[in-house]
This record gives C-alpha cells, structure tokens and sequence, in this order.
C-alpha cells in the first residue's frame, strides 16, 4: 500500500514533513529519493525543526552523515558521494540504533539498507509542485503510512 500527495508548494510539503515528524520514533528508517532540486532537503529541514532541532540542518553531501539531538537523536545522511563505493559507516548502528535516520540518495547502498523502512520518492511536477509517493515496507511503516495525511 503506498500514498501519493501532490502538493503545490513548499509549505504543503513542509506540512507534510512535519505530520511524518509526529508519527515516527527511533529507529525507524526513512529513504528519500529524487533528482537534484526536487526537494529532499526541504523535507528533511522541515521535518528535523519539527522533531525539536534548533541547528540548521543542511545536506551533508560533503561529509555524508550529519547527527543531531531534537526530541530524540537525527542522523541525517546523503550517500550520493558513495556510489560505486564499499565504505561501510556502521550501517548496523545507524539502522537499528536510537535515532531516526532520513537518507537521502539511498537506491545507491540499496543492499544496506534494512528491509523494513518508509521509501518517500519526490518528483517535479512543475515549477512548486511535486508528487511525493510514500511507500511502507513492513508493518509498522504500513501504520505510519496509514496516519500520513497533509
């Protein structure tokens, strides 16, 4: 079962960042997908300032992982610089550890990646709009999906 939004603005996709703030805990896993501009920065700001970060989150292209401390630890990764690459960052501790981790670029270490997770996928569909497509795998995603609205 997957959702798809279209939204039309970068506050309906800040809203929607921030409603997927409210459901998820550690250690869940979210994947973001999308080309250069779509997005996927946007939606990870949003959603960080809503589970309490004060820092600026940024995309960590250069340095691939960024943690931080909100109302529960945030890794915050961007693997786009390890294509093609066997550099392991401990997938096991960030997976399954006590912070929720956002990836952006994930397709790119797929093998690494726990089998249950949320894959949100967002994709231009204009100047300011975009489809997002959230996709659960396992259960406890299928329920998040399910709570996901705009």
């Amino acid at each position: 079962m997957k959702k798809q939004f279209t939204v039309h603005s970068l506050k309906e996709t800040e809203q929607l960042a921030r409603n997927l703030a409210i459901l998820v805990s550690p250690p869940d896993v979210i994947t973001l997908e999308g080309d250069l501009g779509a997005g996927k920065t946007a939606f990870t700001q949003a959603f960080a300032k809503a589970i309490g970060i004060t820092r600026t989150v940024s995309s960590p292209t250069f340095t691939i992982l960024k943690q931080y401390e909100g109302n529960f630890p945030f890794n915050h990764l961007d693997v786009y610089r390890l294509a093609g690459s066997d550099e392991d960052l401990g997938w096991e501790e960030l997976f399954y550890g006590d912070a929720v981790t956002v990836i952006e670029w994930a397709h790119l270490i797929e093998e690494e990646l726990p089998k249950n997770r949320l894959e949100i996928e967002i994709v231009h569909a204009g100047n300011t709009k975009r489809i997002i497509t959230v996709k659960p795998l396992g259960e406890h995603y299928e329920k998040i999906c399910e709570g996901l609205s705009i």
